[in-house]
């Protein structure tokens, strides 16, 4: 299967892109093509409806990457109760037919506890692109955070937090097989 996965974040060293980098590193041990959008190392202009950037590098990546996903990851740093601005401009810039009938992750991180409102705005947002969520959602928050802060190894995640992300990604990844199917 094809996994494409945003990492939306403009902060070189955010949790939310770390969690993502991981999630990516699984997808792909489980034998899996995972393509990774960091919206830090490869931004895309502000979403226009007068303008649609053809020929814009970056933009047309994403695209096409959407296009050819099985399945989708959505990370965004929780912000005074929202999704990032860099990443709500992506999915601006995408619709229906990048999410149409596609299983869709929402990851998100937080410097509370947890980053459920970020996480209920990116639930909406698939659900109007016509995505369906994954039952499961990954919220990492204050001390679990530790885990993906740079240049900490894989091997060093909290056995606990480690677990979840495993669970989640496993569970994000039955659904995407069953859609891909009934295609």
């Amino acid at each position: 299967m094809r996994i494409t996965l945003i990492a939306g974040s403009n902060h070189q060293a955010a949790t939310s892109t770390r969690l993502t980098e991981y999630i990516q590193h699984l997808v792909q041990s489980y034998g899996h093509q995972a393509t990774l959008i960091d919206l830090n190392k490869t931004p895309i202009p502000f979403y226009s409806p007068d303008d649609a950037h053809g020929g814009h590098e970056a933009l047309e990546n994403l695209k096409r990457a959407m296009h050819e996903a099985d399945g989708i990851v959505l990370a965004t740093p929780e912000y005074h109760s929202g999704i990032s601005g860099v990443l709500k401009n992506a999915l601006d810039h995408l619709g229906q037919d990048h999410f149409n009938n596609k299983a869709v992750l929402s990851v998100s991180s937080s410097g509370g506890a947890v980053a459920v409102s970020s996480l209920t705005q990116l639930q909406t947002i698939v659900r109007n692109l016509h995505g369906i969520n994954c039952p499961e959602w990954i919220s990492i928050g204050g001390d679990q955070r530790k885990s993906f802060q740079t240049g900490v190894a894989y091997n060093d995640i909290h056995p606990d937090v480690d677990k979840r992300v495993r669970r989640v990604v496993n569970s994000f990844l039955d659904l995407t097989t069953v859609l891909k199917v009934r295609q």
